[in-house]
C-alpha cells in the first residue's frame, strides 16, 4: 500500500480562523476554498510512499528536526498565485525566513535520496486558501475580477512540523497527522 505524504507546518487555530474568513470576504470569486482544518504550509511534498519507506522517512525527519529551533513566521499578503502566471489559486504568502529555509533545505537533503526529487524552483512559503474554478474565472472580464491583493500581518511561532498523509476523496483531500516532531525550544 502507498501513502500520499508531505511534511508541513500546521498553523495555530486563531491563524486558521483568520485565513478561513477570507472565503466570506471573496464570496463572488469562483473558487473552491480550502477547509479550515486543512490550512497548512507545505515544506516538502513526498508524494506516494511505500509502506516500507515510512520508517526511514520518520527517522531522517527526526534527525533533521533535532538541529533546528522554534522560530517565528509572518504571513504578509493575500494574493493570486502562482506569481507571474495565470492565477490558479488564492494564496497567503509568508515572509522569507532564514530558519524556515534552513529547515526545508535540511529536510530536502535528508530525504531526496529516499523518495522524491528536490524542487528546482525557489521556495516561497505560501498557503493555498482556494483553487480557482478556471473556466468560470476566465469568463470574468479582467477588469471585473475581484481585487485580491491585500497586505496582512499574521505572525505565529513554529514549534513543530508534521508528516501528513493526504487521502484524496470526492469531497476533497482529507489530511491526517502521521507524526509530529517538536523543534528545539
Amino acid at each position: 500500500m502507498r501513502h500520499r505524504l508531505f511534511i508541513a507546518i500546521n498553523l495555530p487555530e486563531k491563524v486558521k480562523n483568520r485565513l478561513g474568513s477570507y472565503s466570506l470576504k471573496y464570496q463572488e470569486l469562483p473558487a473552491r476554498w480550502t477547509k479550515k482544518q486543512n490550512i497548512h504550509i507545505t515544506l516538502v511534498f513526498l508524494g506516494y510512499v511505500k509502506e516500507d519507506e515510512i520508517s526511514e522517512i520518520l527517522k531522517n525527519t527526526e534527525q533533521v528536526v533535532k538541529n533546528h529551533s522554534s522560530f517565528s513566521l509572518t504571513l504578509n499578503k493575500i494574493c493570486f498565485g502562482p506569481p507571474k502566471k495565470t492565477p490558479r489559486m488564492v494564496w497567503a504568502v509568508g515572509e522569507k525566513s532564514e530558519e524556515l529555509g534552513k529547515l526545508r533545505t535540511g529536510l530536502e537533503n535528508s530525504l531526496s535520496n529516499l523518495v522524491f526529487k528536490k524542487e528546482k524552483r525557489a521556495y516561497s512559503p505560501h498557503i493555498t486558501l482556494a483553487r480557482l474554478k478556471q473556466w468560470e474565472f476566465k469568463n470574468i472580464e479582467p477588469e471585473e475580477r475581484p481585487e485580491i491583493e491585500q497586505n496582512i500581518s499574521l505572525s505565529f511561532e513554529v514549534n513543530s512540523i508534521e508528516i501528513m498523509e493526504s487521502q484524496l476523496k470526492r469531497t476533497g483531500a482529507e489530511y491526517s497527522v502521521m507524526q509530529s516532531f517538536l523543534l528545539k525550544p
